[in-house]
């Protein structure tokens, strides 16, 4: 006879994915309910512990032996003073301390996939998402879940586990169609611009649910230095059109303004900017309250998955917020109850 689900669901969360956890508690609980009324809750308590030199480790306080676990991490956090390097550090503690717990599976569920614009070799340089593969699978992992990995190549780099990528475009789109664009009398027409070449299936499928015209912009970029671009030119036609931005990072926000200035001088009339993961890396907010106060963009759609809270919407206009939350528990709960993820993606 076969099993309905692959044992019991457990949430284990770092502590810079406590937030994103208990959202995707919240959203998970009515799903398992429907099923399994008397389930209190299925995220279990863990004490992530840092010694004076540096070093980190988890401890798990609950029994979850036999479980099918899912470790929640956000590994850039922008409401800590904890580094990209020491929340890795915290998953992969916290993996392999549940890998020790005897469960039935572990699923990393990591929004942010470190380094993943490490995916290849331009000169004598480490592929270093390769690494961050390695050891996770080393640590304990059956699964890893992101979101809009940076490079499809990253799949490739797995031998054991199973990599689940994520798309934020449903959430944005459905939030562009009931929030931007309520009243289409007020909108014009759209054109989806791919920031660069590399993003060109992302704005593609954009252009394909909003049944608009399709541009790309054409950079340049000197490998030499860090997020710096030689010289940019627009594949195209934007005049007097609405522009929709989307990628999948923002960054330091240099090549996205360059990008937005760009379009305004080609005549567009309205530029709006989507992005999966606003990290925001200093001096990106910076730069984008300046290019806002130039009227070159009119408002940044991000994610919880790098999440920012209501405060700091309030003291950048600009910046609007969509949680991805619901679409992680509900990967999470077809995982756990082994039916298909892929119905949810599209």
């Amino acid at each position: 006879m076969q099993v309905s689900h692959r044992g019991r669901l457990s949430l284990v969360a770092c502590d810079s994915g406590k937030k994103l956890a208990e959202r995707i508690h919240e959203h998970l609980m009515p799903e398992i309910r429907a099923e399994e009324p008397l389930i209190p809750s299925v995220l279990r308590k863990s004490e992530e512990i840092h010694f004076a030199n540096g070093e980190i480790k988890t401890v798990v306080q609950e029994n979850i032996r036999g479980d099918d676990v899912y470790v929640v991490q956000c590994i850039d956090d922008p409401l800590s003073n904890r580094s990209v390097n020491d929340n890795f550090m915290a998953l992969l503690t916290a993996v392999n301390a549940v890998y020790q717990s005897d469960p039935d599976s572990i699923t990393a569920v990591i929004p942010q996939y470190p380094y993943s614009r490490q995916e290849r070799k331009k000169a004598r340089e480490p592929i270093t998402a390769r690494l961050v593969a390695a050891a996770l699978e080393d640590a304990g992992a059956d699964r890893v879940i992101t979101l809009d990995i940076h490079a499809e190549a990253i799949e490739g780099f797995f031998q054991r586990a199973i990599l689940e990528d994520l798309h934020a475009s449903k959430a944005i789109i459905e939030y562009f169609r009931n929030q931007v664009f309520d009243d289409p009398s007020d909108t014009g027409p759209i054109c989806i611009v791919a920031p660069d070449v590399g993003g060109a299936d992302m704005a593609r499928h954009y252009a394909t649910q909003f049944h608009c015209s399709l541009a790309v912009v054409d950079k340049a970029r000197d490998y030499s230095k860090s997020s710096t671009i030689e010289s940019m030119r627009l594949v195209g036609d934007v005049r007097d059109k609405t522009i929709i931005l989307p990628d999948d990072l923002i960054a330091t926000g240099g090549t996205l303004i360059n990008a937005c200035r760009l379009l305004r001088e080609n005549g567009a009339a309205r530029i709006l900017v989507a992005c999966s993961l606003p990290f925001f890396n200093a001096p990106a907010v910076d730069r984008l309250d300046q290019a806002y106060s130039e009227k070159l963009f009119e408002m940044v759609i991000g994610t919880d998955a790098v999440w920012r809270g209501t405060e700091f919407q309030k003291a950048h206009p600009w910046y609007r917020e969509v949680t991805v939350a619901p679409l992680f528990a509900r990967v999470i709960f077809n995982i756990n109850r082994r039916r298909s993820v892929s119905e949810l993606l599209k």
